[in-house]
């Protein structure tokens, strides 16, 4: 009988455990959608760039490195 009790609380915990596992899953923030610091200045220096002028189109790049 205790045995069956102790593997019911087991039962029971885990299945406690898996459900918190899917909450945090289903509310955990996508690492990719972040930015670090340095990614947020290489975007905001993208956007003075192409304010200023100075971006190339793929297509002249790929055609000065004849791809």
């Amino acid at each position: 009988m205790a045995q069956a009790d102790f593997e019911e609380r087991i039962f029971k915990e885990l299945d406690i455990i898996k459900k918190q596992l899917i909450e945090i899953r289903e509310n955990m923030i996508d690492i990719d959608c972040v930015l670090t610091d340095e990614e947020r200045d290489l975007v905001d220096k993208s956007y003075e760039h192409k304010k200023e002028g100075k971006l190339i189109p793929i297509s002249e790049v790929k055609k000065e490195l004849g791809l």
